[in-house]
């Protein structure tokens, strides 16, 4: 098997340097991702300036290709580029250093990486360590991905989708279970601090409080996690809304050209 690894907070982070030390136990590694943080770049992609990429070396050995773009920028360029005459068989992003949950998806850079993977055909999974205290321990984190990259080589997953899986930050014997999950009504209540730096300039800083009103609902991503569980969140990059398009349809929507008024 061989796997493609990339993330968001970076080809230097703790998070994806173990995940690809366990991986390695089972499979051919490639590392492609980008050189800095990249967090809530969502699916960005680099289309008006130039791609630089660079071999990436940790502790004297080589790990893997630094490129100083998007998590999506460095998913394409791997596939289109670097490995294009090489097979993928998986691909994982992560261990994201964070939730990556309910709206945080729309806005994940790690998710948008195993996004863009499943675009290009490639069974994708995001993984998170659903945490952002400082120096988190990854270890049980790297051991599950290597589990559910077994899993998912061995039994395949349905086209265009990917797996978005969010792990609770306890210690493994904590942790009740595995569900099986549906993206989370969970947000963020936005607001920004006016603040000012030291030459008195005035300056903002996104800031909020995350709610979750699915508090009893075990099958809602972020409850899950909330509950010892692992929240594995098969999601798909179709996002039409099928439910509306009869709704639309019935309300005469398609009929609005008629009403315009005649010259």
């Amino acid at each position: 098997m061989h796997i493609l690894v990339s993330n968001d907070d970076g080809i230097n982070s703790e998070g994806i340097y173990l995940l690809v030390k366990e991986l390695k136990k089972i499979a051919d590694v490639t590392v492609v991702a980008p050189e800095k943080q990249m967090s809530a770049v969502g699916h960005a992609i680099t289309v008006q300036y130039p791609l630089r990429v660079n071999p990436f070396y940790k502790n004297g050995e080589f790990f893997g290709y630094a490129v100083d773009g998007t998590p999506a920028d460095a998913v394409k360029l791997a596939v289109k580029a670097l490995l294009k005459d090489k097979k993928i068989d998986l691909l994982i992003s992560g261990i994201n250093h964070g939730t990556n949950t309910s709206i945080n998806i729309i806005y994940s850079g790690t998710v948008s990486a195993a996004t863009e993977g499943t675009i290009l055909g490639i069974p994708s999974i995001a993984i998170s360590l659903a945490t952002y205290a400082p120096n988190p321990d990854f270890t049980f984190a790297a051991k599950f991905a290597v589990k559910l990259a077994e899993f998912v080589f061995k039994n395949a997953l349905p086209k265009g989708t990917l797996l978005n899986v969010n792990i609770p930050p306890v210690p493994e014997n904590e942790i009740k279970g595995v569900l099986v999950t549906h993206q989370g009504s969970a947000f963020w209540d936005d607001y920004f601090d006016l603040r000012r730096d030291p030459n008195g300039r005035e300056y903002y800083w996104l800031t909020g409080k995350f709610i979750n009103y699915e508090v009893d609902d075990l099958s809602a991503d972020h409850t899950a996690v909330q509950n010892n569980y692992i929240s594995v969140t098969p999601i798909h990059f179709d996002l039409t809304d099928y439910k509306a398009i009869d709704v639309l349809k019935k309300s005469g929507l398609e009929n609005l050209l008629k009403t315009l008024d005649k010259d």
